[in-house]
């Protein structure tokens, strides 16, 4: 009765409301009978070419398409469609995982006449289509004794919902779910049992990369209903999804919402393409949390790989973690948290001074990068701030501390125009500060660093001028974190 039960608490227009268990599953049966869910097992990377097709209860059709039951299982499930064709980005699904996995049984869940609808209808109809692919599971299980942990549905979108009902339908727990940014409205908010949640899988992750308001509605869900769920630039803006980005390709502002709620399909991709280029995610209460680099650790599994490549964690109160990525693949970056002493030496009560940072490495160097901070930089207090490469510099070697001057941009003008004014025009005191050292932890490898000036005597700053700090010790980097070595484990 259990499967029942759920099914009725699942939408108050359900269609099993009135029908025992037998009936149900006969009832979505016919449905699949009748053409409008179709299961395509690919043989080919290309999608023109139709594949072959599995049937409930037609043993004929496992044979016939080459079903392995002792390989992987994966299932691969769109969305809510306005053209009634597959999109782009699941011929590069497809492709990716049948790369990745050559031996698993990749099956494309074909709901396209049912999600070629009003959105309010297609949702109700993402309850029909999870219970049908339940079906399959169940029948699977029942004649070719399949292992429901071999199993991972990956849902996009609407997708990611559908999966979450077969996940409660089937009888046992499936393997894993991927809910690939799942769709916002009708399910923001809702009970577990009305969405992807926890308890559908073994292992549910979950990828947001659109969760801003527009409307009072969100195309990605906000809420965390996973068992890891990642934030990639904080679910918000997505770097290449910009307006000016998507006008430079004669787009238009639709295509900058699609650009960023589909970049969670092309994060997946780009985790299954570059196994050598694995993204961290890193667990934190909030984005502006994170962007302070406040969350860089890795202690007690507060780091994550994304994508495919996410591990399974045990239950935790707070599921959110957080990454920042680059605009083109391959999208991982590297990460450092920065820690430095701001003195007030001289006439700094208004300073608001505006830092760059240069880091040079082994292998590179970077350009300049602006120190981003929620407010001010505090004087005589420790500021913590994130810094973001999109290349592997290598072993960090030194870096280069800026002040910019009053005249080297919009920014820096109008705050020196803002002193001079509150100054009834006089010509401002030229502030001066002290920074002694550096503190970095790097969050790919964990590994912690001291920089201290270079030349000691040099520890003063104003605007206009640098300092360069050089590796040193003072104990901190000795302390305890997880090795490099562990992180790529995780990753293997």
């Amino acid at each position: 009765m259990k499967h029942v039960l759920l099914k009725r608490l699942k939408c108050h227009t359900d269609p099993f409301l009135f029908l025992d268990e037998e009936e149900s599953e006969d009832w979505s049966n016919r449905k699949a009978q009748h053409g409008r869910i179709k299961y395509n097992m690919r043989k080919s990377l290309d999608l023109e070419q139709d594949g072959c097709f599995l049937q409930t209860g037609k043993t004929a059709s496992l044979e016939e398409c080459g079903f392995n039951v002792t390989a992987k299982t994966i299932f691969i499930i769109h969305g809510w469609t306005m053209s009634g064709m597959f999109e782009t980005w699941m011929r590069k699904l497809v492709s990716a995982v049948m790369q990745r996995e050559n031996e698993a049984n990749v099956v494309v869940v074909d709901w396209l006449s049912l999600a070629q609808q009003l959105y309010p209808d297609a949702v109700n109809h993402t309850h029909m289509v999870g219970s049908d692919i339940a079906a399959m599971l169940n029948w699977l299980q029942d004649e070719k004794a399949l292992p429901l942990e071999n199993v991972h549905l990956i849902g996009y979108s609407l997708g990611a919902h559908v999966a979450g009902y077969a996940g409660t339908f089937v009888k046992g727990s499936i393997g894993r779910i991927t809910g690939l940014d799942p769709a916002g409205p009708m399910f923001e908010g809702v009970e577990e049992q009305k969405r992807l949640s926890p308890d559908d899988a073994d292992f549910v992750d979950v990828l947001h990369t659109y969760t801003r308001e527009a409307l009072g509605v969100s195309i990605g869900i906000q809420q965390a209903i996973g068992d890891v769920d990642i934030y990639p630039n904080g679910g918000e803006v997505q770097p290449g999804c910009g307006l000016t980005d998507v006008l430079s390709m004669a787009g238009n502002f639709m295509e900058v919402m699609k650009c960023e709620h589909e970049r969670a399909v092309h994060l997946f991709v780009d985790s299954l393409m570059n196994k050598e280029h694995v993204s961290y995610a890193f667990q934190c209460t909030d984005p502006q949390r994170f962007r302070k680099g406040i969350c860089l650790s890795c202690r007690k599994n507060r780091c994550n790989s994304i994508g495919y490549n996410a591990r399974k964690m045990r239950k935790r109160r707070n599921s959110k973690m957080y990454l920042k990525t680059r605009a083109v693949t391959p999208f991982g970056g590297y990460h450092y948290q920065m820690k430095m002493h701001v003195f007030d030496r001289k006439h700094s009560e208004n300073a608001d001074p505006t830092f760059f940072v240069k880091l040079y490495g082994s292998q590179n160097d970077t350009g300049s990068v602006p120190v981003e901070t929620a407010d001010s930089i505090g004087l005589n207090h420790t500021n913590t701030f994130l810094v973001f490469t999109e290349q592997d510099i290598g072993d960090l070697l030194k870096i280069q501390l800026t002040w910019e001057g009053a005249s080297e941009s919009w920014g820096s003008m109008w705050k020196n125009i803002k002193k001079s004014f509150m100054a009834w025009n006089a010509k401002p005191a030229r502030a001066i500060l002290e920074v002694r050292r550096i503190r970095v932890k790097a969050g790919e490898t964990q590994k912690k660093y001291t920089f201290c000036a270079q030349d000691p005597s040099q520890t003063e700053i104003s605007p206009g001028d640098s300092i360069t700090y050089v590796k040193c010790r003072d104990g901190w980097e000795n302390m305890t974190t997880p090795t490099a070595d562990m992180l790529s484990q995780q990753s293997s």
